[in-house]
């Protein structure tokens, strides 16, 4: 595919990163800050991949539906790898403030690396049917899409069905069925990273990208990029909780 311009190196690792989990059943929290670490990204770089990685794992089912609807076609019919540059496109268009024609471009310039022309034109199309609706238009489509309402609870909120199912049971049972919109979301709320620094060896005034934790005076709150790249997390004198 000569011609075509490389991804973006943070794009790139997010998408080295999807296909070691979707390929090799790794673990996203494993892999990542290895990559990162490997492609020498700056801090601004590191951050974005880290969000482009896990935000699109997060969403993965929801992009999904949203695929199958673009494309025409079922999901097992696209090529694993596609389907990562698809998915990671997708989030990009519906769920960052990334400039649609970029979050496209460097999409199909992923697929262009290892694809055919076949696939490459295959996922410039259905991304551009993408980013032709706005986020709510296709939630509405998704929404429409579903067979039942556990589907299409489990289809907006990213979550198997099976899951689905059996939170509204356990819900139910303890009478708090109402709860549960409320408890997928919270499901799908990115985790805080807190970092404790030590007394007597570390001072909060080390980090200054970190914020207070509101709870304790030697509790941070980092507020992104790789915790290893701290000198005092490196030298055991502020500990990631």
């Amino acid at each position: 595919m000569s011609g075509r311009r490389e991804a973006a190196p943070a794009r790139r690792v997010a998408y080295d990163v999807l296909r070691a989990v979707s390929g090799s059943d790794a673990y996203a929290n494993l892999v990542l800050p290895g990559r990162i670490r490997a492609a020498e990204l700056s801090p601004a770089d590191a951050g974005l991949a880290t969000e482009l990685c896990y935000g699109t794992l997060r969403m993965s089912g929801y992009y999904d539906r949203v695929i199958v609807l673009a494309a025409g076609r079922p999901i097992e019919s696209v090529d694993a790898p596609v389907l990562d540059a698809l998915r990671l496109g997708v989030h990009q268009l519906l769920s960052t403030r990334v400039a649609p024609h970029a979050a496209v471009n460097e999409s199909v310039a992923l697929v262009a690396a290892d694809g055919s022309r076949g696939a490459v034109a295959f996922a410039n199309a259905v991304l551009r049917s993408v980013s032709r609706g706005s986020s709510e238009e296709w939630r509405e489509r998704v929404s429409a899409a579903a067979v039942s309402a556990d589907d299409r609870i489990a289809a907006l909120s990213s979550h198997p069905l099976w899951i689905v199912k059996a939170l509204r049971r356990a819900l139910a049972a303890e009478g708090r069925a109402d709860e549960l919109d409320a408890l997928l979301a919270a499901d799908n709320a990115a985790p805080r990273v807190n970092l404790v620094a030590l007394p007597g060896l570390a001072e909060a005034s080390e980090l200054p990208e970190a914020a207070a934790d509101r709870w304790s005076p030697v509790g941070l709150v980092s507020t992104g990029g790789d915790p290893e790249a701290v000198d005092a997390v490196r030298e055991g004198r502020v500990r990631v909780q």
